[in-house]
């Protein structure tokens, strides 16, 4: 009998997402029907992370908890896909016998056929994305991946290692994804990348992504376009002034700065120093521009002084979102080689300390907007709360605050003037007017 139903688990980060909706998108293409329940799916694929050991872990829990299934549910094969296959190949096919098929992020377009021959190990194939998915989002915002991989080698990052090189998609091929997915219903378009500002380099030279931006706002007609994951030294005036400019343009940019103190900045291989950094803020700040940020702490040789800079920049420069993380060190990275490795607890200690700092300034920010109207994109209903939830266009979907608001009906996907009564940690309060 031939294996027909099946199921996928993603985990990670939204760029994964994608590689997962095209994984469906094949899956339904090969004859197989698509279920949400474990319990009934013959075949289950796990889409890992691998990008630090905390992600692994939670890649093999999920692993071993899929395969009990065998024994309690209807599953027959059980396959890897994604980070940890590219990261570990052959080796992981020794250490996780419970795993049928191990399949790289190049080799989805012969998912089925790698399923259907069982396969132990593929992760050889070309990078071909597909031009459609099955979206796993809510029907008004989709992510749109431009490129794959990386050049930027950074001293801590194993994704050059495990996704290869920067590799952008031709624009053509994603404005046919960009009109799929706008006759989907798709209003909010998000492009992602490693790195989106790298965007078409590896093509013919230049950099395209303000062209592509151009060519997207002329030829469709998403209501919002958001950024995420912009290099800092890649963000030109002409991109910020485009952003500030058009309204189709969500006002608001993802720029991973990792840190502020120079020292750290060249260990860690970063491409940009303090005074850019500082001097990008005023712009993005003068054009209305909200930002997103994270920040690594405890990086091999990170003093006290270097940390209490950081402190003082969140501080000072107050971004509008900022998510924190310890550093992990990872094996064959230039950074493991490192002398000076932080201890866990004076790391932890840190990120400790940075969270209860951006979450203070998250709270008066919120207080300074309470009594002002935003428009907000309902999305959600809070049964608990009896309220709408959404979000305002400073805010993406899954890692920034909500907007929870009374009012009569709503449809999912439309936006609404919202007034602010008050707010909940990073979360706001309001009432439709």
């Amino acid at each position: 009998m031939d294996v027909k139903k099946a199921a996928v688990i993603s985990l990670g980060c939204d760029k994964n997402r994608v590689d997962t909706e095209n994984i469906l998108y094949r899956l339904g293409v090969g004859g197989y029907s698509l279920t949400d329940d474990m319990t009934e799916a013959e075949v289950i694929i796990v889409n890992t992370c691998a990008f630090i050991a905390s992600a692994e872990k939670e890649a093999v829990d999920t692993i071993f908890e899929a395969a009990k299934l065998k024994k309690t549910g209807k599953l027959r094969k059980l396959v890897a896909a994604g980070c940890l296959p590219m990261r570990y190949g052959k080796k992981l096919a020794e250490l996780l016998p419970e795993v049928d098929c191990f399949v790289g992020i190049n080799d989805y377009t012969d998912i089925c056929g790698i399923i259907g021959r069982g396969d132990r190990v593929r992760v050889d194939g070309e990078y071909a994305p597909t031009e459609k998915r099955v979206l796993s989002t809510p029907p008004h915002y989709a992510y749109l991946k431009i490129a794959d991989g990386c050049d930027n080698r950074c001293t801590y990052c194993t994704i050059p290692s495990i996704r290869g090189r920067y590799r952008s998609r031709t624009p053509d091929s994603l404005m046919k994804e960009a009109e799929y997915l706008e006759s989907m219903g798709v209003k909010e378009l998000i492009l992602v990348a490693q790195d989106v500002t790298r965007y078409g380099k590896d093509l013919g030279g230049e950099y395209l992504l303000v062209p592509f931006l151009k060519r997207l706002l002329s030829e469709r007609a998403f209501a919002k376009i958001r950024l995420l994951y912009c290099y800092p030294e890649l963000v030109t005036d002409e991109l910020i002034d485009l952003i500030a400019s058009e309204n189709g343009m969500a006002k608001y940019i993802d720029v991973p700065l990792q840190h502020i103190s120079d020292p750290v900045l060249k260990r860690m291989g970063r491409r940009t120093d303090s005074a850019q950094i500082k001097t990008l803020f005023g712009k993005l700040r003068a054009a209305g521009i909200a930002v997103r940020t994270t920040f690594m702490v405890g990086f091999p040789g990170e003093t006290e002084e270097q940390f209490a800079e950081l402190m003082d920049f969140v501080s000072e420069y107050r971004p509008d979102h900022t998510g924190a993380f310890a550093y992990s060190k990872e094996n064959g990275t230039p950074s493991a080689r490192m002398k000076e490795q932080i201890p866990k607890k004076v790391k932890l200690e840190r990120v400790d300390a940075l969270g209860k700092l951006t979450a203070r300034l998250a709270e008066e920010h919120n207080a300074s907007l309470v009594g002002k109207t935003f428009d907000v994109i309902y999305e959600n209903i809070d049964y608990d709360r009896n309220m709408f939830v959404g979000r305002t266009e400073a805010d993406a979907p899954d890692i920034d605050g909500l907007v929870y608001f009374k009012g009569d009906f709503c449809d999912v996907g439309n936006v609404y003037k919202v007034r602010i009564t008050g707010y909940d940690g990073y979360d706001l309060i309001g009432e439709k007017i």
